[in-house]
Order: structure tokens, then C-alpha cells, then sequence
């Protein structure tokens, strides 16, 4: 298979990807849009015409994106709670050109559950966006170029799916491996939806922004942002030379959502602008998409183990 390559560097910021590009009359969703990456995507999208969603747990934090553009709006969506997932579907009306699924949590320090009784992480990460597709295919379907861009991470490679345990119920909850996980399934998502919806027209690619100082990390301890070099011995906040800018971050989500350049592409992953090799996972590897990530059979199985909880 041929990968996917693109004129854009590591160090391009998600407006540069847009440069040019006409949105105008497309309308987005971007989830967790408020802040950091999600942010930044969203002034990408609505800087290039596009009118869009922000849905976010705190419509008040999204303000300042609504006052600056005319074509954003803010709305509650809280993706750990399926009813509230279900409620936001249920109110959304007429087409829909692209689904940004970008809100995550990260590493929470101990094992929390939904009412369903999914692990927050995978819950929020992975569930709640799988709902949120399969409420929103309808609208999807009824334009031209639909798409589900997923946000991922290279943290994807340090662990599959475990479907005897996914929710830590008999094995010790670890943070990074419950925030590993979800980040598997998030790509598993993308694949699904290629092989699940590709009579509709919809497309699906998941992708990695790397790192970058955002909320995200806010649950991760001194040691571990120490161990990163992104913290010194007093707990100030420092910048990595590996580390991207929230706007350098948020240029492979635009790509996957609204760049010609990827019309027709799906079930691939995405880091720094370009498509992945399939490598194998593990403690030792940097870069690529785990060979489980993309698994269809794996993809397969977790659509089927989520479908009927999300109904």
C-alpha cells in the first residue's frame, strides 16, 4: 500500500494546511473545541469559512472562539454521559460535512467508571465518539466528502485492545496503559467507520498531534513531566525542542478534515502531516501506527462490543 504524502512539514500550523482552501457553507463539529488543540482546530476551520460546532462540557469556556467568528457556536456535550451524547444527535439538524473528534482525558490517576461501567478513559476517549458517529451518520451521509477525523496518539503504540478486560475489572488499573488503550481504540474507530460506512460516502482517518502543552497532561505527576524534559526541578512549565505549538498540533487534524489533499483516503493514521507505516507496537517504538491499531478484525470486534451499549 502506498502511503499518503503530504506538502506539509512537522513544524506547519493548522492554518497554513488551510491556506486556500474554501470552507465556506461546510459545517464542522469539533469536540472538546474550547481549548488547545481543539481550539485551534476550530480557528483553522472557521478562519478558512466553515461554520462550526464547538462541543464541550463548558460552553463558557468557548466564548472568546464564538465573539471572534460568526460561523462558531458552543454546545454542552459531555461525551462520558451517553444520554447527554444521544440528547446533542437528537438536537442536531440537517447536514453535517465533518465530525472532529478531539476531546480526550489522559492518565487519570485512579480507575473511574460511567454508569455503563466503562472505564472513564475508554469512555470519554473512544465510547462517547463512537456514539456521537453513529447518532451523526444520518447527517454525514446527506453531503458530499463526509468525514470523521479521530484525534489518536503515539501512546497507541504501547498497547492493544484487551477485550478479556478492557475495563480493568480483574487486572491492576495503570493510567498510561487505560490512556493507551483508548488511544488504540480511537484509531480502531477511524477503521471501522472505513469499513463500516464506505456505502455512505464517509471516509474516517485518525491521526497523532504529538506533544504539546494543553490541559491534556494536567494529571500527569512532576516525575513524568520532569522525566519528558517539559518541567525543571521547580515545577515551571518548559518547552521541549520536541514539543509543538497548539497550532502546529491541531495541522494533521484539519488535514484530515477538511484538506482536498486526503479526499477519498480512510482507515489510515496520520502524524506530522503524513500517513504512518504500520510498524509493531511496543516500549521501544517512537513513530508509526501498531499493526493492532489497524486491525479489522480487531475494528470489527470493538464495533460490535460498543454498537449495543451506545443504543
Amino acid at each position: 500500500m502506498t502511503l499518503t504524502t503530504t506538502p506539509f512539514g512537522i513544524r506547519a500550523t493548522a492554518a497554513e494546511v488551510l491556506d486556500g482552501v474554501d470552507l465556506s457553507g461546510r459545517r464542522m463539529i469539533v469536540t472538546g473545541g474550547s481549548s488547545g488543540l481543539g481550539a485551534e482546530t476550530v480557528r483553522a476551520l472557521a478562519g478558512a469559512g466553515a461554520q462550526v460546532t464547538v462541543a464541550t462540557r463548558d460552553p463558557a469556556a468557548a466564548q472568546p472562539l464564538v465573539a471572534e467568528f460568526p460561523g462558531v457556536r458552543a454546545v454542552a456535550l459531555d461525551l462520558a454521559d451517553l444520554a447527554c451524547v444521544r440528547a446533542f444527535c437528537d438536537a442536531w439538524s440537517g447536514p453535517l460535512d465533518g465530525l472532529v473528534a478531539n476531546a480526550g482525558v489522559m492518565m487519570l490517576p485512579t480507575r473511574q467508571v460511567t454508569v455503563q461501567g466503562w472505564e472513564m478513559q475508554l469512555a470519554t476517549n473512544y465510547l462517547g465518539h463512537f456514539a456521537l458517529a453513529v447518532g451523526l451518520r444520518a447527517a454525514l451521509q446527506e453531503v458530499d466528502d463526509p468525514r470523521v477525523a479521530v484525534v489518536s496518539s503515539g501512546a497507541q503504540l504501547r498497547a492493544g485492545f484487551d477485550f478479556e478486560d478492557p475495563q480493568f475489572e480483574h487486572r491492576p488499573y495503570d493510567p498510561f496503559v487505560a490512556y493507551a488503550q483508548s488511544k488504540t481504540a480511537d484509531v480502531l474507530l477511524a477503521v471501522g467507520i472505513s469499513r463500516r460506512w464506505a456505502e455512505y460516502g464517509i471516509t474516517a482517518n485518525a491521526c497523532a498531534p504529538g506533544w504539546i502543552h494543553t490541559n491534556l497532561t494536567r494529571h500527569l505527576d512532576k516525575a513524568t513531566m520532569q522525566a519528558l524534559g517539559a518541567m525543571d526541578a521547580e515545577g515551571n512549565l518548559v518547552t521541549p525542542d520536541f514539543f509543538k505549538t497548539p497550532a502546529q498540533g491541531a495541522a494533521t487534524t484539519v488535514l484530515l478534515a477538511a484538506s482536498p489533499l486526503l479526499k477519498g483516503v480512510t482507515g489510515r493514521y496520520f502524524e506530522d502531516n503524513q500517513e504512518s507505516e504500520v510498524v509493531d507496537g511496543g516500549p521501544d517504538v517512537m513513530a508509526g501506527v501498531a499493526k493492532w491499531s489497524v486491525d479489522p478484525d480487531a475494528a470489527d470486534r470493538l464495533w460490535d462490543h460498543a454498537l449495543p451499549v451506545v443504543r
